[in-house]
């Protein structure tokens, strides 16, 4: 494997300076110029900022500019800390080294997490060398060793970084919170601080992006029930379509909240290792739940049609956490999709089925 570590130092260096990121509050001289500072606080900018990005609005554009960062004023022998320009994970990690100097490495990943982006090649050898060599990091520090995030390993071939750049790879923790406590413990990391973990907090907080990732393809489907609602023995009529409309709405909605909350919340007490499938036992269950609510007969065609349509809709959606969660593999991942997306469309379609019958009957 070869690196191209050829790069526009001059224009990346200018373009750091035209387009400082959110947070500098000075700059710092050093032995190739200025280097912004940046404040370890996050201002009211920066909490919107997250808040719409857990949103999924301008999420795709939440980003910094790549390049060489100081917090507090970091000294030749201060530590490396290298992360996504990802402006989420760029607060993350500032956030926590409240007190500290220390230099902050950003990589250019398009916006992408470190996680996804280690994953996709945007954090990778290639990159960093290109980003050493750029922000011409060997002039400012002493030493030679640069701190990663443990989940960006996928990413980077840390003998190919050291042959090329003479730099040495060093694994920090899992999470941005432990990396005082490593930098205390002289560049140690614990067995916990090893462990990815995916509790219920961390589960919940990504439920609203897939809400709103989810809301075209349910808009879409919602069009379709909603005409579907004006079927009937003599035709087609406005005002069946109307008098079904809630139900339409009832069986979509349902759909994203058991695929797009509930599996996710509820992921380690659901049984089986594949999303799809414990979407799909969700679904199931709250299909039940949402028939003797409306009062419907659960063996009717009603009834069956919404078995089968909240269940496609909830299975699908839960699939789609994959991206977000530790809970399975890549190679997983492509085993699942194999067997569930068939699974998800012929259940669509015999719920469509059933669901024009009970409008015909």
């Amino acid at each position: 494997m070869g690196l191209d570590i050829m790069g526009n130092t001059k224009k990346s260096q200018e373009s750091l300076e035209a387009k400082p990121a959110d947070g500098i509050i000075g700059w710092l001289d050093t032995p190739i110029g200025k280097v912004p500072r940046v404040s370890t606080a996050l201002n009211p900018a920066d909490r919107i900022g997250s808040w719409r990005a857990r949103w999924a609005i301008g999420m795709m554009h939440y980003t910094v500019a790549p390049g060489l960062y100081a917090l507090g004023y970091p000294g030749p022998w201060s530590e490396v800390l290298v992360t996504a320009n990802y402006k989420l994970s760029f607060d993350r990690l500032r956030s926590q080294m409240g007190g500290r100097d220390a230099w902050l490495l950003i990589l250019d990943t398009k916006g992408i997490n470190v996680w996804c982006a280690a994953g996709k090649g945007t954090f990778g050898t290639e990159e960093l060398a290109q980003r050493i060599k750029i922000t011409k990091l060997a002039d400012i520090i002493s030493h030679k060793r640069i701190i990663l995030p443990q989940l960006s390993a996928p990413g980077v071939a840390a003998h190919l970084l050291r042959q090329h750049t003479g730099f040495k790879v060093i694994y920090g923790p899992v999470r941005a919170a432990d990396i005082p406590c490593f930098l205390d413990n002289n560049l140690k990391v614990t067995p916990d601080m090893r462990r990815v973990n995916f509790p219920f907090l961390d589960r919940v907080v990504l439920t609203p992006m897939e809400l709103v990732m989810a809301l075209k393809p349910a808009g879409i489907m919602l069009v379709i029930f909603f005409v579907l609602g004006g079927i009937e023995k003599s035709g087609f009529t406005l005002t069946g379509m109307l008098a079904n409309a809630s139900f339409s709405f009832t069986l979509i909605a349902s759909g994203l909240l058991f695929g797009a909350v509930v599996t996710p919340a509820s992921l380690p007490w659901i049984p089986g290792r594949p999303l799809a499938l414990k979407g799909a036992f969700v679904g199931l269950a709250g299909a039940a739940l949402l028939n003797k609510f409306l009062g419907i007969y659960l063996f009717g065609t009603m009834g069956i049609a919404s078995f089968f349509l909240v269940t496609a809709c909830s299975s699908f959606l839960a699939m789609n956490f994959t991206g977000a969660t530790t809970y399975t593999s890549l190679s997983g991942v492509k085993r699942e999709m194999a067997f569930a997306v068939p699974a998800q469309v012929l259940s669509l379609i015999i719920g469509l089925g059933f669901l024009i019958k009970s409008y015909l009957s």
